[in-house]
This record gives C-alpha cells, structure tokens and sequence, in this order.
C-alpha cells in the first residue's frame, strides 16, 4: 500500500468521490487506499482469483478478470457508474525464468487494457505494475494510443533489486 500512496503523491490519481475498480485486489490493501482517498462518496470495487477479508464500504468480486464473465459481473455491480480510476498490481505466479514471468506480466497489463477500454470514462486514470523486459516499450506505446499522459514510475517503497515498474496513464482519450 505504500507504493500506492506514493503514486497518489506524485500523480493525484484520485479524488474525493471517484469510482475505482483495483484489478488483482488481493489481499485488500490497494483497495483499502483507495477507499480512503476516495471517501465516503467514492465507491472501489476490487476483483481478484483469491479472496479477501472484507473491507469496509469496498465491494469485491472473486473472479478472473480474463474471463468475460467477471466483467460483465463488474459492470453489473458499477450499476452504470462511470469508472474514475482502474488499478493493476496484478503480478503472474513466478516461475523462476524471467522471460516467461515478463511474458505473463505483459498479458496481466494487456488484460487490464481490455478493462480500461470496457469501463474508463473518459479523463480517467490507470495505474498498472509491470515487469521491465523487451516487450514493455510496445505495452507502453499501446498504453500511449489510450491516454495523453504517460510515465513510467518506480516508488521508493518499490525494492532497489525489483524489476517491476508502474505504468501512470492519466487522461483517458475514449
């Protein structure tokens, strides 16, 4: 959760009263921090294969996030909202070999691409983690089609030794 409110720091990505949707929600924590920058008037829902303990005002759906059923149960519980804000710290389970980790990190986030394009409003922000590798420039220039502002951030509560990088796009063009 620290890296998140990091990224809030340094990007604003939330506002009092926006809907978020945390993809890859468990254990609960990004959803957690999201409920609170957002407020009482804010609504997160967060999605995830594994349960979570319940949190407080924050919806959950146990599902797969590649299966269309899971997003049609999201937009079901959004019940028409627009999204403000979609949030990615999906990460594959690690093999061990770091082409084949990248490889599934890069189809979580292109995965997350598929939610923005379904449910962002427009002047939305995404927020998504991604394994650094030789596929990560196409992800971000496929990220850049979707949104005026692009940076690429690495929180200070992120480990000097992780290859994981955050992928900020703010201003969803629709």
């Amino acid at each position: 959760s620290y890296k998140l409110r990091q990224i809030q720091q340094r990007f604003q990505i939330f506002q009092e009263g926006d809907a978020v949707v945390d993809l890859g929600a468990a254990p609960g924590g990004w959803s957690q921090i999201a409920k609170e920058y957002v407020g009482g008037k804010g609504f997160v829902v967060g999605i995830d294969l594994q349960s979570i303990a319940p949190l407080e005002d924050v919806y959950f759906i146990q599902g797969d996030i590649t299966d269309m059923s899971s997003l049609d149960a999201l937009k079901t519980l959004l019940g028409g909202r627009e999204v403000n804000v979609i949030l990615s710290d999906m990460a594959p389970n690690i093999s061990g070999n770091y082409s084949i980790d990248h490889a599934r990190s890069i189809f979580l986030v292109e995965q997350s691409l598929n939610v923005v394009d379904a449910l962002l409003r427009q002047g939305g922000h995404f927020v998504c983690k991604v394994f650094m590798g030789d596929m990560l420039d196409e992800f971000v220039e496929r990220v850049q089609d979707r949104f005026y502002v692009i940076r690429r951030f690495s929180p200070p509560a992120s480990r000097k030794s992780s290859s994981e990088i955050y992928i900020i796009g703010k201003n969803y063009k629709k």
